[in-house]
């Protein structure tokens, strides 16, 4: 494990940056596997995290979703990976918070490693564990698993980490949120090689993360690729105000005018989702519903069928609020308000990725207005009101009464609302 160190080298990426993948001379089965995957240019993400990885060095980002932050650690892992027939045993780490982001993550190692002779895996919890032994016998270079089950793993000796020499934390806060960090630590600590490289990605860095960093990275290279995401620049989000008896024609009503490409509507509850999803499939074709109480092999297929586009509309919790790259999304509906103005970003962010437009909606009963403002100001603008006719709430939203909220509201509204590119 490497020493604590508390200095950190600082380097904010703001601006789209000009270098290529070409100026990283990176190898040529790994260049015609990005031009397989229709990989162009870097994101500012891959193009400010790729160097300083390939460098060796320990890299902490802040970034949202949607930005191309898997391939910017993907690419020079599997840059820098001992050829089989010299290191067989696992060279590389990736801990992820879900089951749903542990298999995404593996698809895209998968996809970059095309013309390479490496195996990645994926193991999490819900699935056949000796399904995963045989994998892991068979010999694999990059495992990528949710903490739990990776634990598991080393407790029973089936997971050898004596070669790993890479260690990546993605989602490092919504791991450390559902109490993965005893876990974590217990990893970390098991991987006895001295020259481990360690890379954290985050979509906020609270304090925990930072306790984290100093603890199990050396001189870490801190990028900042945050502060444009939360706004949402290529996401336009609009309200509605409507009573909750009239929340479903609404969203019928909203789908029919809008024919979404792919859509994802959220829902607080688990039962909420499922009862959603079946009042749906009266009116809609290619419906499909996913939340916790799924086991994890119905989850998986959901999700196929979603990515493979052979669902259209997909109700589900914030089981998939983060870490689910589907760029076909062109909407996100919030059937329920969140409670937690973060979920809010994290659900929104499913639409917009890679610089692409998209459209989030939410609806808003009479007791949202809280919740309404501390999104607001989370995002640091106001959302737009929008209309439908017949569907305007008869009573008014309340506000928060807080005078700090208000202050921040208020001084929004001074500065004008956001200008859509979008009429309605």
């Amino acid at each position: 494990m490497n020493k604590p160190n508390n200095q950190k080298k600082t380097n904010s990426q703001n601006t789209q940056s000009e270098v290529s993948f070409a100026d990283m001379e990176l190898t040529d089965e790994m260049m015609k596997a990005l031009e397989r995957a229709g990989y162009e240019t870097p994101s500012p993400v891959q193009a400010g995290v790729i160097p300083p990885v390939l460098d060796g060095q320990d890299v902490m980002g802040q970034a949202q979703t949607g930005t191309g932050k898997t391939a910017a650690f993907a690419i020079p892992i599997l840059e820098q990976l001992a050829p089989r027939e010299e290191i067989s045993s696992v060279q590389a780490l990736v801990l992820v918070p879900t089951r749903e982001l542990a298999v995404q993550v593996r698809n895209e190692f998968e996809k970059l490693a095309y013309f390479m002779d490496f195996k990645t895996v994926a193991i999490y919890g819900g699935h056949s564990i000796r399904k995963q032994i045989e994998e892991l016998k068979r010999g694999v270079q990059v495992v990528v698993g949710t903490p739990g089950r990776v634990l598991d793993h080393i407790r029973r000796k089936t997971l050898d980490l004596r070669e790993t020499w890479c260690v990546t934390l993605d989602e490092a806060d919504r791991m450390l949120d559902i109490g993965f960090r005893p876990d974590i630590e217990r990893i970390l600590s098991s991987i006895s090689r001295k020259d481990r490289q360690t890379l954290l990605l985050s979509a906020t860095v609270p304090p925990s993360i930072e306790r984290l960093a100093k603890r199990y990275m050396h001189e870490p290279t801190v990028l900042d690729f945050s502060k444009d995401a939360v706004s949402g620049d290529s996401i336009e989000q609009y309200y509605f105000s409507v009573d909750k008896v009239k929340k479903f024609e609404l969203l019928e009503r909203l789908l029919n005018r809008e024919k979404p490409e792919q859509a994802i509507i959220f829902c607080r509850t688990r039962r909420g989702t499922y009862k959603l999803a079946k009042r749906l499939k009266e009116s809609f074709s290619h419906v499909g519903c996913i939340h916790g109480d799924m086991n994890q092999p119905v989850r998986d297929r959901v999700m196929k069928k979603f990515r493979d586009e052979q669902l259209k509309i997909l109700v589900a919790t914030d089981v998939v609020g983060r870490g689910i790259d589907v760029t076909t999304i062109s909407h996100i509906i919030n059937f329920d308000t969140p409670e937690d103005c973060d979920d809010y970003v994290h659900r929104i962010g499913r639409t917009g990725r890679m610089g692409k437009e998209g459209v989030a909606y939410t609806f808003v009963s009479e007791d949202d207005g809280e919740l309404l403002t501390r999104i607001e100001i989370r995002v640091n603008q106001l959302l737009e009101q929008v209309y439908m006719e017949g569907m305007e709430l008869k009573r008014e939203v309340k506000q928060d009464v807080n005078p700090e909220r208000l202050a921040a509201v208020a001084a929004m509204r001074g500065r004008g609302p956001k200008k859509h590119r979008r009429r309605l």
